[in-house]
């Protein structure tokens, strides 16, 4: 299959306390927490390429930035959707946005990376430090 501009990947979840401010580090109300939204957002993107890649290749987040405009209690649904805009070489561009039942949540622009899964888990292995 081929990568092509106007590709959608959606990922969603139901708000839990697991994915508050609180509950991650990122704050004290009691809301969907950024570091999930953009998770969400991630996990989004990858829906939309990863099946599409070549044996032995995989993606990898290399830059986001998005804004969090609207908090999300827990209880409500939030859907992350990312359509890949650009396609350069190995490079790869998502519109991203997050909304919950009510409203956009937050939006923004997410860039993958397209490698080779053995070499880059050689180079991660390679940086291991050595076992006690």
């Amino acid at each position: 299959m081929t990568l092509m501009p106007g590709l959608v990947g959606t990922a969603e979840l139901v708000v839990a306390e697991a994915h508050t401010a609180p509950q991650l580090g990122s704050g004290r109300a009691p809301v969907l927490a950024t570091p999930m939204m953009i998770a969400l957002m991630e996990a989004a993107a990858v829906a939309c390429v990863e099946a599409r890649l070549a044996e032995g290749q995989e993606s990898l987040g290399v830059r986001i930035e998005v804004e969090h405009t609207a908090a999300t209690p827990v209880g409500l649904k939030v859907t992350a959707r990312a359509e890949l805009t650009e396609v350069s070489g190995r490079t790869l561009t998502f519109a991203v946005e997050a909304r919950d039942s009510n409203e956009i949540i937050g939006k923004g622009r997410h860039t993958r990376i397209i490698v080779d899964a053995a070499r880059f888990r050689a180079k991660v292995r390679a940086k291991q430090p050595p076992a006690p």
